[in-house]
């Protein structure tokens, strides 16, 4: 008898048409299960809505869309199965493809009614149509009629049901249950109530009408569900007491609220590239989500103050601006703005953390790296910053300061002593070097770019120059950039030795080291440990700063969209600034407050303070400079002369110096006069103090306090010169001091 309706429907179908056989033989060939690959949400790293990764598809009426969704279903919740039967196929189990009864009774309804017209697509119709849209017409209907028969034939009913409810639309773009279940409710499908599965079910009847992020979608969507929670009550699936929850629960439905994308539309960008190279990839087809590292508070705190810092240099021209944070260690970016505003008409639309532009100086510290790196260099020699065998190059100031010790030649960013070593190291060894380290992916000849290399005539990129500072920072580790939980990373590599990296980290930091070219207290000097580059590209066009702390690596770039050249905007007087802004506000830290920290020193090495300018012999040293230097090398280094007989150099477990983290040698401090007294105190700590060993801290001469090596202590300051030492407890051996001045 079932037969016999089943071939009576298709007939019923099939009236006044022919070339039946034909569209027999086309439907059985359209019966495969077939759904576009899965669509990923993003979420940031706190659980906010990032963005959706869609898929480009085309709709019934050939116009371009983007759909969302098609997450495959592990297996079929049973309340989900029979919510989404009772409204759209109750006698799934019962037929094969065509419901006889429901064509008969809409065939009839469709005669007597002239305002409503009644459908009777089962499951495997409604898959039929959605694997392949076409016009409503009764060739099409026939069409879909005989692939359901297929579909269910070679498939079965739990394979079927499952690809419907993959495919199925739920409105706002979103297919298939699973990811309308998180689209709507940010859970997974498996826990629905029956209230919120009743009113998924009843969407795909017409999603457009029954938008639930509008009051009058919401209640055609809540009065469907409504009978839907009635009918399952008749039928016995759920009983009183689960009806009557049901109902209160969607009684009390609000509109959901409309799921948008943040306004920095690069990060989306950012995220279906990653996508789609394959660098983010989710771990279950069933959870096709993806964790970012991006933290949305802090990025829209880092735009919103990057686009304050621009306003204030646009009267010198500048145009754009861009800004990535990460963590340190990690390497896991927290923030990633490409423009001020992607819709700035002025090249806003281009993400200036991928785009190649003229480093300026933030190559140099890669030069004197690969220097230590071959033996070439020494922290005690002295490199020339004088005009003659500069081959053409001019400091950025227009000055020579004569001889400097690495430290200060890098710390200074001088143009002249960079080129000159890496003209000693080679053109060949610094291109291969850079290259290794990401920093360009040129195929050209060195000599095409000759010296100028370390001052700007390679470009690179704001994301490449992270992952390199990020080396930097690791004690010379590489490692990729992480964008999300799930994304996949090259292995970690070494580019660096340990020594080599804190050299050039001890370099960086080094407040006293930047003196003439870079004051004290401006932009580029933290209240905590603070490892800096700066970089400024020829004419003005491109403003850099590269810094890292403890716990972040910030690069900041600031420039025009067509490269042409700002007023007077170095890296240190414009992008430093935005840096030093992110970097305190990121840290928390307060005003007046001096964390502290300091960064690890290179290992096997041993403190002393040279000279910063000749003396002759038995002469005093005005200024002084703290360098770390191999035990070897102590006896050929010009050490600073007062500080070299006033004290030895205190060594404890087996080597380790006793050596002042805090307060720098020479360093001048003011009180703040807004706080009181007692409040106005100065750390004072050692580098990589022992916990067991006890040392005593002088002032002037007196005993101020016993503690662990590894303790920091605070001293109440006092107006005027201070000489502050650290000295073993029970040994007669101690650190070098340092002089403070306190006004």
């Amino acid at each position: 008898m079932r037969r016999v309706a089943l071939l009576s429907a298709l007939a019923v179908i099939a009236t006044g048409l022919r070339g039946g056989a034909l569209i027999m033989d086309v439907a059985e060939g359209g019966a495969g299960l077939v759904a576009p690959p899965a669509s990923q949400i993003v979420y940031d790293r706190n659980g906010a809505f990032l963005t959706q990764i869609g898929h480009a598809t085309r709709n019934a009426k050939g116009e371009n869309q983007i759909d969302y969704g098609y997450w495959p279903l592990e297996r079929i919740p049973q309340r989900v199965a029979q919510a989404t039967l009772i409204l759209e196929d109750r006698r799934f189990y019962e037929h094969r493809g065509i419901d006889a009864r429901a064509v008969m009774r809409a065939f009839w309804n469709n005669l007597t009614r002239s305002r409503h017209m009644e459908g009777a697509s089962t499951i495997a119709m409604q898959i039929a149509r959605m694997q392949a849209p076409g016009p409503r017409s009764y060739a099409n209907k026939l069409w879909e009629a005989a692939t359901g028969v297929a579909i269910l034939s070679r498939s079965g009913r739990e394979a079927t049901l499952a690809h419907y409810l993959r495919l199925a639309p739920y409105g706002l773009g979103s297919h298939g249950i699973a990811h309308a279940a998180r689209f709507y409710f940010d859970k997974p499908v498996d826990d629905l109530s029956w209230a919120q599965v009743a009113l998924l079910a009843a969407i795909p009847q017409s999603p457009g009408r029954m938008n639930v992020t509008r009051e009058s979608g919401l209640r055609l969507a809540v009065a469907r569900a409504r009978y839907a929670i009635a009918q399952l009550e008749r039928q016995g699936v759920i009983d009183e007491a689960q009806g009557d929850m049901a109902r209160r629960e969607l009684a009390a439905m609000k509109p959901f609220q409309t799921k948008r994308r943040p306004d920095m539309l690069h990060l989306a960008l950012r995220y279906e590239r990653l996508a789609r190279e394959g660098r983010v990839r989710t771990t279950s087809p069933y959870d096709p989500r993806i964790h970012a590292s991006i933290d949305l508070g802090v990025e829209r705190e880092v735009a919103q103050l990057a686009r304050r810092y621009l306003s204030i240099f646009r009267n010198a021209g500048a145009r754009q601006v861009a800004v990535m944070i990460a963590e340190r260690g990690s390497n896991a970016v927290i923030a990633d703005v490409g423009s001020a505003d992607y819709r700035d008409p002025r090249a806003g639309a281009f993400d200036f953390t991928r785009v190649l532009r003229s480093p300026g100086s933030t190559l140099k510290p890669f030069v004197y790296a690969l220097a230590l790196e071959r033996g070439a260099l020494k922290p005690t020699d002295l490199l020339d910053d004088v005009p003659e065998g500069a081959s053409g190059v001019a400091n950025a100031d227009g000055l020579y300061l004569g001889p400097m010790t690495p430290r200060q030649a890098l710390a200074n960013s001088r143009n002249v002593p960079a080129t000159s070593l890496l003209r000693r190291v080679g053109l060949q060894a610094n291109f291969d070097f850079l290259h290794e380290l990401g920093l360009h992916v040129l195929e050209a000849a060195p000599e095409s770019f000759g010296i100028s290399m370390a001052i700007g005539a390679l470009p690179t990129r704001l994301e490449d120059l992270m992952r390199a500072y990020a080396a930097l920072a690791d004690d010379g580790v590489m490692s990729d950039l992480s964008f999300a939980r799930e994304g996949t990373r090259t292995p970690p590599r070494r580019v660096l030795s340990v020594d080599t990296a804190r050299l050039i980290t001890s370099f960086l930091s080094d407040p006293q080291a930047r003196l003439p070219s870079f004051p004290r207290y401006g932009p580029l000097e933290y209240p905590f440990a603070v490892a800096v580059k700066t970089g400024t590209s020829q004419n003005y066009r491109d403003a850099w700063t590269l810094a890292y702390s403890q716990k972040y690596i910030v690069g900041v770039w600031l420039g025009r969209g067509d490269a042409s050249a700002m007023r007077g905007l170095a890296g240190a007087n414009s992008a430093a600034r935005i840096a030093h802004a992110l970097m305190v506000k990121l840290h928390g830290a307060k005003p007046g407050e001096i964390a502290p920290e300091a960064f690890a020193p290179p290992p096997g090495r041993v403190a002393i303070d040279l000279c910063r300018t000749d003396v002759g012999a038995g002469a005093a040293c005005a200024q002084s400079l703290r360098e770390w230097v191999k035990p070897e090398e102590t006896a050929a280094a010009p050490i600073a002369t007062a500080a070299a007989h006033e004290d030895s150099i205190a060594t404890v477990d087996g080597g380790a110096s006793l050596v002042i983290a805090t307060p720098e040698h020479n360093m001048h401090v003011w009180r703040n006069p807004e706080q009181p007294a007692a409040l106005n105190k100065l750390a004072l700590k050692l580098i990589g103090g022992a916990r067991e060993t006890q040392i005593v801290w002088l002032v002037d001469g007196a005993p101020f306090v016993m503690a662990q090596a590894d303790e920091t202590v605070f001293w109440p300051m006092t107006p005027g010169a201070h000489r502050i030492q650290a000295r073993l407890a029970l040994a007669p051996v101690a650190s070098r001091p340092v002089r403070v001045t306190v006004e």
